[in-house]
């Protein structure tokens, strides 16, 4: 079954292969299958065609995937050309939500870099 072109695992259940699309976590999973009046424990293979086709209905009526990139893309390119300050965090590619960097942040930032302490000089 595909959903906003994503392929979705058909030997899982429902609500967990929901998820494999990007723009839907669990939460709106569990809000689909609830509209769709599909049980939590049906699995993708087991779907009728009409079941298959009121899922792919209700995602249609949210942001999903390239759209929600291209989006999320263009609020942060916003913010940059604007000048502001979350913007200017985004292109130096530091925390934006006023998180500590002194210690930790190393997810955003990236592997350390810089001169190492005591390394010793290779004789020639």
């Amino acid at each position: 079954m595909r959903i906003a072109n994503v392929t979705i695992p058909a030997e899982k259940r429902v609500i967990i292969s929901l998820t494999y699309v990007y723009g839907i976590g669990p939460t709106r999973s569990a809000d689909i299958c609830q509209k769709a009046k599909i049980k939590d424990t049906v699995r993708v293979k087991d779907l009728t065609p009409e079941q298959e086709d009121k899922i792919r209905e209700i995602a249609a009526e949210y942001i999903l995937e390239s759209d929600l990139r291209r989006e999320i893309g263009q609020s942060i390119k916003r913010l940059q050309d604007i000048g502001s300050y979350r913007g200017y965090r985004h292109r130096r590619r530091l925390p934006v939500r006023g998180q500590r960097t002194k210690t930790n942040s190393r997810t955003r930032k990236g592997k350390k870099s810089g001169p190492i302490a005591n390394k010793k000089k290779v004789a020639k």
